[in-house]
């Protein structure tokens, strides 16, 4: 593992560039060059931009009393469409163009960097210039461009090199007690708080207690003037803090900055977000419950494909944008974007009983159905994470773990361990019956299923048909399996968990595991939507029958209509 993660190491490469083409950087639309830094910072495509910028009421654009705020900015795209927008919307207010756009950057529109680096792109995108109060010094290159560039206004129109584009000030603030920041929660091990790093990535509107913000940013912007506040807070926060490992390892961030901006009690706030908070987790549960009940959200572009908005980035459980309308409060507009087009509902985010918002209208309808029975759920019967206490990796190397290393070959009497093996392959191991267990099972000498914890897509819309879940392995009395898997059971018989593999092969139960699930990971908790039914004998459902078959059986179960059998057959992929 490198020692830099991916953003700082991307960082230092953008900035090494910049700063060796001074001459060129004045010269050029930097947006068209850089297009992210990282998965921790990912910037935005002007298209993006302005589609979160559409979805703001007309009136914004026409009154100049109105304070914008970009909490965490990156390459200077919302100032820049803001400050074109404004320049247009204000013409009949403010007749002459230069005092319009003067008081327009002056007066109107104000960012903090997420970075050194970011700040000084910023800066260039909206004032022509990294800093903010450079003067033409009148050397010209051959053809004719002046050298060392200057700021819009010949520099005149700020006092400063930041002008309205402060570069971040904070730093990490340690807990003695738990050795991470206060605000963000990185340990102060973290290569973020290297020394030798550039940045010391304390996002600055985040690093502030939320009780003083707003003194604070009054001290930043308005030297100290009680009576200034932001109307308008917009933009693309930072989505996580990683430390060189995965991304579905790293720890959101993007949550601290809506909750931010929405104790500053602007009048709107538009972000644009991972769509993950929708199911929680990664200490998203207390967020996603804020939002669901909060009344102030009037629209909600949901993106199951991240590419939509972010072509170079994959941000697994898509992304999404919102409206928050300090005075109003109601139901949703709300735009579900997938692969086969746009679905459009007004409703709540919280749906009667339910704690995670369903991002699909049609499944909130099945789920009405389903859930109206009060059946025993599937969850009650799937295992949490590591069954049997192995790592994924102990298929490769058990020793690595301190245990001693699976057989090849097969142990008379003795268990068999599936996982993935060289080149991440299903494969069998053995061990002995006197093994080591890290931990047992109530499944280990009964029948299960076995299905894979994580697979391929996410959500339900992400591509056009999704298999939701990876093909079940019945497993027998004496089988166990590493952390790859979950188990499901136990059963008494082979025939039952036979049935139960069919039940997963039909698209109704792969729909009813999509209303939760948003990633590539498929925990316990995704089951939790899907009845348990009789896999004993075909009282309830005849299993002798074709997969489609069952499946049509269901929807007769669950008196499903024919728009949402649609929906299903549109959306799920067969399982052979």
């Amino acid at each position: 593992m490198p020692n830099n993660n991916e953003a700082l190491v991307a960082e230092e490469k953008y900035r090494t560039g910049v700063e060796t083409a001074d001459d060129y950087i004045e010269n050029f639309d930097i947006l068209e060059t850089i297009t992210n830094v990282g998965n921790d910072e990912v910037f935005t495509p002007r298209k993006t931009c302005d589609m979160i910028l559409d979805s703001l009421p007309d009136e914004v654009w026409h009154n100049p009393n109105y304070k914008w705020l970009n909490p965490a900015t990156k390459n200077g795209v919302f100032e820049r469409e803001i400050a074109i927008r404004l320049d247009e919307g204000l013409k009949n207010i403010i007749k002459d163009t230069e005092k319009r756009r003067k008081h327009i950057l002056q007066n109107m529109i104000f960012a903090i960097g997420q970075t050194k680096f970011t700040s000084n792109v910023a800066r260039r995108t909206l004032y022509y210039c990294s800093q903010a109060n450079r003067k033409c010094d009148g050397i010209k290159a051959e053809d004719g461009h002046y050298v060392n560039g200057y700021a819009i206004g010949n520099g005149s129109w700020f006092k400063d090199e930041e002008g309205n584009i402060k570069t971040p000030c904070t730093d990490h603030e340690i807990s003695p007690k738990t050795k991470k920041c206060i605000y963000c929660n990185m340990s102060k091990d973290s290569k973020y708080m290297d020394a030798n790093q550039l940045e010391k990535y304390a996002y600055e509107f985040i690093h502030i207690n939320h009780l003083i913000l707003n003194k604070h940013l009054q001290k930043r912007f308005f030297k100290g003037d009680k009576n200034m506040k932001f109307d308008v807070i917009i933009g693309n926060p930072p989505y996580q803090l990683s430390d060189g490992g995965a991304q579905s390892s790293a720890r959101p961030i993007y949550h601290l900055f809506v909750n931010q901006a929405i104790a500053l009690n602007p009048k709107y706030i538009s972000m644009i977000i991972p769509s993950r908070w929708m199911i929680g987790g990664k200490g998203l549960d207390e967020f996603r419950e804020f939002m669901i009940n909060n009344k102030q959200f009037k629209l909600l572009h949901d993106f199951v494909n991240p590419k939509i908005c972010f072509p170079n980035n994959d941000i697994k459980g898509g992304v999404c944008y919102f409206l928050w309308d300090r005075d109003y409060s109601g139901e949703c507009d709300i735009s579900l974007h997938t692969q086969s087009g746009i679905r459009k509902s007004r409703r709540y985010l919280k749906e009667k009983g339910m704690d995670i918002y369903v991002r699909d209208d049609v499944l909130i309808e099945i789920m009405k159905k389903v859930v109206a029975r009060k059946e025993k759920t599937l969850d009650t019967i799937v295992s949490a994470s590591k069954p049997y206490g192995f790592r994924a990796e102990t298929m490769v190397s058990a020793s690595k773990f301190g245990l001693p290393e699976f057989s090849e070959n097969k142990i008379k009497n003795g268990y068999e361990i599936f996982g993935l093996g060289d080149k991440m392959k299903r494969t069998w191991k053995y061990l002995p019956k006197n093994y080591p267990l890290p931990k047992k099972s109530p499944c280990l000498n009964k029948y299960k299923v076995f299905i894979a914890e994580a697979y391929g897509c996410g959500a339900i819309g992400e591509v056009p048909s999704t298999p939701v879940l990876s093909t079940p392995v019945l497993s027998t009395p004496g089988q166990l399996c590493t952390e790859t898997f979950l188990e499901i059971g136990p059963f008494e018989q082979p025939h039952e968990a036979e049935n139960l593999i069919k039940y997963i092969k039909t698209k109704f139960f792969r729909a009813l595991v999509g209303i939760q699930k948003q990633t590539q990971h498929t925990t316990q908790k995704v089951y939790r939507f899907v009845p348990i039914l009789n896999f004993a004998n075909n009282k309830d459902i005849n299993w002798n029958n074709s997969i489609s078959d069952i499946n049509k059986q269901l929807y007769k179960k669950y008196n499903l209509t024919k728009k949402e059998i649609d929906y299903i057959e549109e959306n799920i992929q067969e399982m052979l």
